[in-house]
């Protein structure tokens, strides 16, 4: 099979990893299918598993958006990727606007995030002007948006309204234009494999979510931060960190890494990646809501949009440039 692999050009290696993945969503979609038509009683565990049900069907749609954007993606090339990872930042970006109240005077910032920062960022990542692009959101954006609130003369909680702006402009633009910067790294000998880079960042974090979630829910444990999730703990945290990072260690055969090197960065994606839903978990708290898209009726049309990628906004900056780092790319 290895040998096969081998023999293929990057771009049919890269085609059959798609197969592969879609392939196994059609199947997992089939038994969600099958299971959701089975007649179920009224009672209370009844209710409870076709929640469950639901949800993870939810979590199933999402998982077949983001597969097809990178496919879509990829086929079209890395031009086109990039503007598709655009239009995702941006429907995440207007979710998290959406649950956070505004005034006002805060309509020229917006204006401004939406139309001018999120397509310059991305504009910067698509034509790979790597030194801009990482300092141009947390040096001369956050600069920029309070000089623009405050020529609106609306001085009420001036400082809260400009934080919340610049916390949805850092996660939402600046975090996700790093997925699709992945695509644009210039390793030796790697050229046209870059999607399994992205193939592996995404597959070690939604890894290590999964596992988290598996783990806690079998081991009860006190929670760290009972205020902010009930379910967090520090053993089921590690636990999936651990079990995600050896599997990156495992598909080191499709990145540039070594084995060694394909953990190390699997494990910094996992913590950055977990740590930062943990913290969206806190944000969700302080608005009182339990997720994005508030039971899939978002204004968006894409609920819940940003509780599937939050920990992917995390990693993504982390891995990049932990990557760029170690390698001097």
């Amino acid at each position: 099979m290895n040998q096969f692999l081998r023999s293929l050009s990057a771009t049919q290696q890269v085609g059959a990893l798609f197969l592969i993945v879609f392939g196994l969503l059609a199947i997992v979609s089939t038994v969600v299918l099958i299971l959701s038509l089975r007649e179920r009683g009224d009672d209370a565990g009844s209710e409870a598993r076709r929640l469950e049900l639901r949800n993870f069907n939810g979590l199933l749609k999402t998982s077949w958006l983001m597969v097809v954007v990178f496919w879509v993606g990829w086929a079209s090339g890395e031009r086109v990727a990039t503007v598709l990872f655009g239009i995702v930042s941006f429907f995440a970006l207007r979710e998290f606007i959406t649950l956070s109240p505004t005034r006002r005077g805060d309509h020229r910032s917006l204006v401004l995030a939406f139309f001018v920062v999120l397509p310059i960022q991305f504009w910067l990542v698509g034509t790979a002007h790597f030194d801009l692009f990482t300092v141009f959101i947390p040096v001369y954006v956050f600069l920029a948006i309070p000089v623009v609130s405050a020529l609106a003369d609306d001085p009420h909680r001036f400082l809260e309204r400009n934080a919340k702006l610049q916390w949805g402009i850092m996660v939402c633009i600046y975090g996700m234009s790093h997925v699709p910067a992945l695509l644009l790294l210039k390793f030796p000998g790697y050229a046209g494999k870059n999607a399994f880079l992205v193939f592996f960042l995404v597959f070690v974090v939604q890894s290590c979510m999964i596992v988290q979630h598996l783990a806690s829910r079998r081991m009860q444990r006190p929670p760290v931060a009972p205020n902010v999730s009930k379910s967090f703990n520090w053993k089921s945290w590690a636990i999936g960190v651990a079990v995600a990072s050896f599997l990156g260690g495992l598909l080191a055969g499709i990145t540039p890494f070594k084995p060694g090197q394909a953990l190390a960065m699997a494990l910094i994606a996992c913590i950055a990646g977990s740590m930062g839903h943990f913290v969206m978990k806190a944000l969700k708290r302080d608005r009182g809501i339990t997720n994005w898209g508030a039971q899939g009726q978002s204004v968006t049309g894409a609920g819940g949009l940003l509780d599937r990628v939050d920990a992917l906004c995390f990693a993504a900056p982390v891995f990049f440039h932990s990557v760029r780092w170690y390698f001097g790319l």
